[in-house]
């Protein structure tokens, strides 16, 4: 047994010995789906998910909530049916929606996904309690979203770090609006059915209130990474998958807030490969921020 499905297996045992649920292990995430995802089945017949979480219990709870609300105005968001705390994390015991993420990424396939984040407008509008996130284009973020980073590495990455402070100027230091932002779309978090249509939108381990448009700049930024590097796992992608995004994004974002979050998706994900992966990942990520708005 390899050592991903024997993880699986003791954190279903541990789960079961906890609370009595007397859940079946039935399978882990292949590659490309929710990482870490253990697929579970109740005595009933009805699949699961299981998914660990550093995140404290509470703060877990709160995301369910929300996510409630999402479901109620039928957005495709999974309910999470337990949140409880196994050995030094918390685990999410969630319903397992249908589909599948995207295999080949087209033009359609953006449309189902942008019509699927627009049914998150206006879920907050009575949650102010919900966290807000911040652009960080005029200084450093708390462990993430570096300016030093971009700053010591080349030419190009100062050359960006420098357009990053000059849309900062005039750009909001927080997200507006009342929307429920998910703020990893990306496509294995995103399932399909057989018609293309969206059945479901996973892995909500990070949220916030503001303004769902947001939310796609980081799946522009992804699909034009996995269509360079092709990935074992990922989705192949159309090259009019993203130039119908640029083209949504022209028509329905305020260009002074398209620039401020494509900034903000640019200063991300350089800094996190620059830190965390390998050379030419952040070398795609900068031929990518420098491929729109930057003279």
């Amino acid at each position: 047994m390899d050592p991903a499905t024997s993880s699986a297996r003791r954190l279903v045992d541990d789960l079961n010995a906890r609370s009595g649920l007397c859940l079946e292990f039935v399978g882990a995430a292949a590659q490309g789906e929710v990482s870490e995802a253990v697929f579970v089945r109740r005595p009933d017949g009805r699949d699961g998910v299981l998914t660990r979480s550093t995140a404290p219990a509470d703060f877990l709870r709160h995301i369910a909530g929300v996510l409630a609300l999402a479901r109620e105005r039928g957005a495709p968001a999974p309910r999470h049916e337990l949140v409880t705390d196994v050995s030094e994390n918390a685990v999410i015991l969630q319903e397992r929606l249908p589909g599948a993420p995207p295999a080949h990424v087209t033009a359609r396939t953006v449309d189902a996904i942008v019509a699927a984040n627009d049914l998150l407008a206006g879920v907050l509008a009575d949650r102010p309690d919900v966290h807000v996130p911040k652009l960080h284009l005029r200084e450093s973020g708390d462990g993430w979203c570096l300016h030093e980073t971009l700053d010591r590495y080349d030419e190009r990455s100062r050359r960006l770090l420098q357009w990053i402070h000059e849309v900062g100027e005039v750009a909001p230091t927080h997200l507006a609006g009342v929307d429920l932002v998910h703020l990893d779309l990306v496509p294995g978090n995103v399932l399909l059915d057989p018609t293309g249509a969206v059945s479901g939108i996973v892995d909500w381990a990070g949220i916030g209130r503001g303004d769902r448009w947001f939310a796609l700049l980081k799946l522009r930024f992804q699909l034009a990474f996995l269509r360079v590097t092709r990935p074992a796992g990922g989705p192949s992608v159309e090259p009019e998958a993203i130039s119908r995004l640029d083209e949504i994004f022209d028509k329905q974002v305020d260009p002074v807030l398209l620039r401020a979050y494509w900034a903000h998706a640019s200063l991300s994900l350089v800094d996190w490969a620059l830190r965390h992966g390998p050379r030419d990942h952040a070398e795609h990520y900068l031929d990518i921020a420098l491929s729109r708005f930057i003279p």
